[in-house]
This record gives structure tokens, sequence and C-alpha cells, in this order.
């Protein structure tokens, strides 16, 4: 029963790291005439949280050194309620923003801590990691796919609609009520961020390459489609198809590697599923085969790069660390990635050399990922 319990936090606390961010998408046409603002300041709603997840994971390390897991997760709910929440009364693009970057602090927090918590809780089952990474894929598409209905069913209202995900927050926060009252602190297990620097710095530089690449995919695959030739209205059941068939593909994935090792050979095999996929989407292969393979990629290499610190900490406390300095560096520079995707396409005037840029990151993360291998051994 307690297992289940468990597994619950895990799967309440995961949902709420990506509404915040992928609820703002469907609607930012609606907000931009209704605040008067340009498409750049727009595209800051969802950079911004982007960003703070690499500049507060650190913080992950302080707070949970200072109370515990459990109480660190307690408050990066109540900061992810607040600031979703908040959305309600909005009224200009500085509020939006202020909330924007609250959510973003709650979610920069909650991701080492989660790795944190099943390193304390299933110190012998990694493959609980799957529960983590499928229901962040599940939040974020459930919130872009029920925000455009939420705003009909409230009257056209779109801060009505965001303010709505502030619900998640509090079923998790509510869920970690009784872990509180009795969590030790961490204070027995104090790391040296500098005795960790050597093992952190290559899955940063990994983790960095991976999310450049998933967020380039993310804001520019639907935009590329169309380009060829494909409707709006394909080019978005295609994204759907992309988020669709990382659900399945982040689950089972943790599982495979606890349950057969090799963590390495899936690394890689994942990468070269993104590989194949841009080359066969570039090289005018259907575009649904290409995003299906793309999919398995992105969908195994989230998980993944999750697992590295946890195979490495011996500790809840080391898990948090290691997890905290490799998405502090590899959001804030995976969250450039669009941006310098955008900026080659307005430089050269179409998307040849940009695709030929992401091809460049994988092969790179492909490189990185060996370099861990040996790393190890």
């Amino acid at each position: 029963m307690k297992k289940l319990y468990l597994i619950l936090i895990i799967i309440f606390v995961s949902l709420n790291l990506r509404p915040a961010i992928t609820s703002v998408g469907p609607l930012l046409g609606q907000i931009q005439a209704d605040l008067h603002i340009s498409a750049g300041s727009a595209s800051l709603i969802t950079t911004l949280p982007v960003l703070c997840m690499g500049l507060f994971s650190l913080l992950a390390i302080k707070i949970s050194q200072r109370f515990s897991v459990e109480k660190a997760l307690f408050i990066a709910m109540l900061l992810l309620f607040v600031a979703t929440l908040a959305r309600f009364f909005v009224d200009s693009l500085t509020s939006l923003l202020l909330t924007a970057l609250i959510a973003g602090i709650g979610i920069g927090i909650v991701g080492p801590l989660i790795a944190g918590f099943i390193k304390k809780h299933f110190p012998e089952n990694n493959g609980m990691m799957s529960f983590y990474s499928v229901s962040m894929v599940v939040g974020a598409a459930v919130a872009s796919s029920f925000t455009i209905p939420l705003f009909t069913a409230f009257n056209e209202s779109w801060q009505m609609s965001l303010s709505f995900w502030s619900l998640l927050a509090v079923i998790a926060a509510l869920l970690l009520l009784p872990l509180i009252k009795n969590s030790p602190t961490n204070k027995n297990q104090l790391v040296k961020l500098s005795s960790l620097w050597h093992q952190a710095f290559p899955m940063m530089l990994f983790f960095s390459f991976m999310a450049a690449i998933f967020y380039i995919l993310t804001a520019w695959l639907s935009p590329y489609v169309q380009a060829t030739g494909m409707s709006r209205y394909h080019s978005g059941l295609l994204l759907a198809v992309f988020t669709g068939v990382q659900i399945p593909v982040s689950f089972l994935i943790p599982l495979l590697v606890t349950r057969f090792g090799k963590q390495y050979l899936w690394l890689i095999f994942c990468g070269i599923a993104e590989l194949l996929g841009v080359l066969f989407l570039i090289g005018g292969l259907s575009p649904w085969f290409s995003t299906i393979i793309l999919g398995i990629g992105a969908g195994g290499l989230f998980p993944l790069a999750l697992l590295l610190p946890m195979t490495r900490a011996q500790t809840s406390q080391e898990a948090i660390s290691l997890s905290a300095l490799m998405q502090f560096g590899g959001f804030i520079i995976g969250a450039c990635g669009p941006l310098l995707f955008g900026l080659m396409i307005d430089y050269f005037g179409n998307f040849s050399l940009a695709w030929g840029m992401v091809v460049i990151l994988i092969v790179t993360m492909l490189a990185s990922v060996i370099k861990i291998a040996r790393a190890s051994y």
C-alpha cells in the first residue's frame, strides 16, 4: 500500500512539471491580442520557465539539505500553485511574466528533487523513473490538448483556462502532507559539489544537446512541414503524433534498462533513431514515418538522461546534486536551441542549414554518450 502511495506522489508531482509551459502555446495568439504584445514578448512566456528550470535547479540542493526531500517538494508545489492560480488575475505582460518566473523556479527545483525522492524511497529500483518521465509527458500533452476546450468552457477566458492547472499542484501537495510531518533532513548526507563536477560535466553536455534537439523539434517540426506544403491542421496532428509516441516509449525504456542494463546502448539506439528521423524528414520520406522515428528517439533519450545521475549516486542527496548540476547547464543551453535554429532560417532563408546544425548536434550528443560510457569503466 505504501509503495502505491509513493508512486502516486511521483505521478502527481511529475504531472505538474509542464502544464504551466505547454498550456500557454495554444492561447498565445489570444494572449497577444488581449495584452497588445509582440510575438517576441509573447515567446518569453514559454522561454522564461525553461531558462529558470536550469538557473534554479541548483536551489534544489540547498532546500533539500535545509529541510528534506519531501518538504522541499511541498515548497515547490506551493510555488507552482501560486504561479498558476495567479494567472486568473493577470492583466498585463509584466504580471504574466512574473507567474512564468515563479512557475519556472518551482519546476527547476522539482526536477532534481524527484530523482532524490526515488533514490530515497526506491534505492534499488531505478525503474520508478518510468512513472516520472511518462507522467511529465502526459502532463504536457493533456495541458496543451485541453487548454482550448477549457478556454471555450470558461467563456473564452484564457486567464481561467491557464489557472485551472493549479489543481494539479493542490493534489500533489495534499499527497505530500503525510510524509512531511516526520521526514528527516539530509544534513547527514551533505555533498561537496566540487567533488561531483567531474562526473556531472559530461552528463551536462549530453543533456544540453538532448534538450536543444528536443526543443527544436517541438518548436519547428510543425512550421517545417507547413513550409513543405502540409496544412496547419495536419501539422498539428503531426506534432500530436510526436508527443503521443513518446508516452509509451518514455515509460518502457527505464523499465527495460532496469531489467536488462546496457544503458549506454539504449542511449546510442535512441540517438541514432533521432538522427535517422531527421535525415528521413529532410530527405523527403513520409513526415509521419519520420515523426514516429523522432518520437521514439526523443521519448527514450529524456528518461535515459534522468537515469544517468541515479545510476551513479549512492544517496538521495547525491542524486539531487548530480541531477541539479546536469540540468543547470543542460536546460539553459538547451533553451537556446530553437532560437539558434530560427536565426539560421532568417539568415540563410531556408531550413537546410538549420537542419544540418541539428544533425551535427545529434552526432555530437552521441559522441558525449561514448565519453560518459568510457568514464564509467
